[in-house]
């Protein structure tokens, strides 16, 4: 089964931006191998370049696979298990996977992954949600809890909802970060000009944010170490594009980067009481290889002392 898609070029681009654009559900990487696979036709023709230029008016038609039984075909998605008990699952996530089902994505997710092992969190509701706790954008690595009961989904939730978890994340950031540390408080909403993105606008909901400077790269880049007290949607990539520090490589909020085909977000590490025995923990997550190398290479070649030990992804 496939599902087709249609649409008009807006705006002269690659045509694998251009797909993006249009269907935001799916990741560069997974259009540029639909486009490779000569899934993406143009005017009639299937190319099969990601970086060939589309003239605005172009008729673009995308062929995307369905797939009927999620769980069942997400039995082959690794999961890289930090910790699990009882009634808790943290998981390090790779970049490039969605966390849960919404309508229009027919995909593999992470909580079909989790369900094809722990059939028990299929019982916890009805909704194709159930485990879920909170959730990180699909191109966003690194920890993440997951509830196995529907008991201890409702205490997890309940810290998220009252602020009492500790949410610690790493981003490698555009320019020279200065002031070098500062809480950034500005209320995020639906962006005005663009409703598949958050901007900062009057009338939002609260979001606070703090960061701290790690690592300069020259005028390049900067890691940067952010700790969100509120979870809004794009919250770090929207406040950072706010003070004019967007995160490197994050196709939405700032410009491709030959650093790393992503956006340079890890979510480094979580703390929460575990529902299974009130125990206060801090779980870190390993960085990924392909965050691990933009770091050692900026390093490198802005001849800068490491501030921080970063266990890498084996």
């Amino acid at each position: 089964m496939t599902h087709v898609t249609e649409f008009q070029v807006t705006g002269e681009d690659r045509l694998d931006r251009a797909v993006v654009a249009q269907l935001t559900a799916l990741s560069r990487s997974q259009v540029r191998r639909l486009i490779e696979a000569g899934k993406v036709v143009v005017d009639g023709v299937a190319l099969t370049r990601p970086g060939v230029v589309v003239a605005t008016g172009t008729h673009v038609r995308v062929e995307e696979p369905t797939l009927r039984d999620m769980d069942l075909a997400a039995a082959d998605v690794p999961l890289d298990v930090i910790f699990e008990d009882e009634e808790t699952l943290v998981l390090n996530k790779q970049a490039g996977l969605v966390v849960h089902p919404r309508e229009g994505l027919e995909e593999v997710t992470l909580i079909n992954a989790v369900r094809a092992r722990y059939p028990e969190v299929s019982e916890i509701d009805s909704t194709d949600r159930g485990g879920i706790v909170h959730r990180l954008d699909r191109d966003t690595s690194g920890v993440i809890a997951l509830a196995k009961s529907q008991e201890s989904q409702a205490i997890l939730k309940d810290q998220w909802r009252n602020r009492e978890t500790e949410k610690t994340y790493l981003a490698i950031v555009e320019g020279r970060l200065d002031p070098p540390e500062g809480i950034i408080e500005a209320p995020i909403g639906i962006d005005p000009a663009d409703p598949r993105k958050r901007a900062v606008v009057e009338g939002g909901q609260s979001a606070r944010s703090q960061y701290r400077l790690m690592e300069q790269y020259g005028d390049e880049a900067a890691l940067a170490m952010v700790r969100i007290f509120t979870g809004r949607t794009h919250q770090i990539r929207v406040h950072m594009q706010a003070v004019g520090h967007p995160v490197i490589a994050d196709f939405q909020y700032g410009k491709p980067s030959p650093r790393i085909a992503r956006q340079a977000l890890h979510a480094w590490r979580l703390g929460f009481t575990l529902a299974s025995n009130g125990e206060w923990r801090i779980f870190e997550a390993p960085i990924p290889r392909d965050l691990h190398t933009a770091i050692e290479k900026l390093r490198t070649e802005h001849d800068v002392r490491p501030q921080l030990d970063l266990k890498a992804t084996e």
